[in-house]
């Protein structure tokens, strides 16, 4: 099983995690900018955030053979403090890296005036620099806050077959489902999606323009959770080709529209790890501005 987590923060989890997502059949991933978890107080740490997530954490993913790409953007929590708000002057600069491969997370948290004044912002860039789109849903007012971003994506202008409406359910799969949208969904422990919901929302969606996630970050989440929806999906009778799909070839389709989406040597490989080295060992070893992940006097 070959597996592409288009959405999870691996900035914030830990190179074992890196070694176990290997083991498991990640072979690739996609870091989209979110929030710190406690306040940003100006616009010089997103610059230095961004700069690890498309310097830093590729080369520690490498590692253990996982290609890394990022989405850079300001959050939509984060749109609603001024200090942050310039960070929007920024971002051109950073939409022109090799590694990004998309504008995001954008979209609500609360869907104020100043979130509604960021989304159509950054909406407009990921047109001006020809990148798809992946918009955060809100976990309040979900519904309402669906409608409304596929208002403001209808507005923008932009081709809804470049934006992902993620962190879907139930209640707000079938609005995004005949937008032309791609769709979303966070598989998580506890809250979001788990595993068997995703097999009946599979069931009765099927399986074309569905992305699925682990998202996972800082708070209670699981990086491996990604595979274990691919094993309820055979388990409910899909076939294999039907999770390679899913899991593979659909995050492939997406982020490949930004003409940077390079898994080179990844995925055809044979075996979970790829090309980078073997998981646990060292991988490919080097450094990365002077430093490694390697300890213990290594």
């Amino acid at each position: 099983m070959r597996i592409f987590d288009p959405h999870i923060h691996m900035t914030s989890r830990t190179t074992d995690d890196y070694e176990r997502m290997a083991a498991a059949g990640v072979r690739a991933v996609v870091e989209p900018a979110f929030w710190l978890g406690q306040p940003r107080t100006s616009p010089d740490s997103f610059a230095d955030y961004f700069d690890s997530i498309i310097g830093w954490e590729p080369f520690r993913a490498s590692q253990f053979g996982v290609r890394h790409h990022a989405t850079i953007a300001l959050n939509p929590k984060e749109a609603n403090d001024p200090r942050c708000r310039p960070v929007l002057d920024l971002l051109p600069r950073y939409l022109e890296k090799d590694g990004v491969v998309a504008v995001g997370e954008i979209g609500y948290d609360s869907m104020t005036p100043a979130e509604d004044e960021a989304f159509a912002a950054q909406l407009a860039l990921a047109v001006a620099h020809d990148l798809p789109a992946m918009v955060h849903t809100p976990h309040r007012d979900k519904a309402r806050g669906v409608e409304r971003s596929l208002a403001v994506v209808a507005e923008s202008g932009i081709d809804p077959g470049r934006v992902v409406l993620d962190h879907l359910n139930e209640v707000t799969a079938g609005l995004v489902r005949d937008s032309g949208c791609w769709l979303g969904f966070s598989i998580y422990p506890d809250t979001k999606m788990s595993p068997p919901r995703m097999v009946e929302l599979l069931r009765l969606y099927g399986t074309e323009r569905m992305l699925v996630n682990s998202a996972a970050d800082w708070g209670r989440s699981d990086p491996l959770l990604t595979r274990a929806t691919g094993e309820a999906m055979l388990l409910a009778g899909f076939t294999a080709d039907d999770v390679d799909r899913v899991l593979w070839r659909n995050p492939v389709e997406f982020y490949a529209q930004s003409g940077r989406l390079d898994l080179t040597g990844v995925d055809d490989a044979d075996a979970p790890g790829g090309a980078g080295g073997q998981p646990g060992a060292g991988g490919a070893g080097g450094t990365f501005a002077g430093n490694s992940i390697l300890r213990g006097g290594s």
